[in-house]
């Protein structure tokens, strides 16, 4: 099994690259207003089981939270519901922040 988390500049590069990949931010709407990572898409983590069936049919998605915690649960249950390349961005949007993207505002 692939592990269950990516680093921010795995993700970035992958995305410099051109892949399609699917960024799901599972915290709640009011820090999604705060920042988010650009193309990501808000679905809080306590409404993934009844957003399950919205989700893109793609190889792979990638959760994300504040620091890294939330996101992790999101994607131990994604894989347990057969996304099987469901992965966590290690440190979440703080990470992001200081590794990527300064002009992501931290909270």
């Amino acid at each position: 099994m692939d592990e269950l988390e990516i680093t921010p500049a795995a993700v970035k590069a992958r995305l410099d690259r051109g892949e399609k990949l699917v960024l799901i931010d599972v915290r709640e709407p009011w820090e999604h207003q705060l920042c988010s990572i650009e193309g990501a898409k808000l679905v809080p983590l306590g409404s993934l089981a009844a957003n399950l069936q919205m989700l893109p049919d793609v190889d792979e998605l990638i959760c994300y939270c504040h620091h890294g915690m939330r996101s992790l649960d999101a994607a131990a249950w994604l894989r347990f519901q057969g996304i099987e390349k469901a992965k966590s961005l290690a440190g979440g949007i703080e990470r992001w922040s200081v590794e990527i993207d300064p002009k992501v505002p931290r909270y």
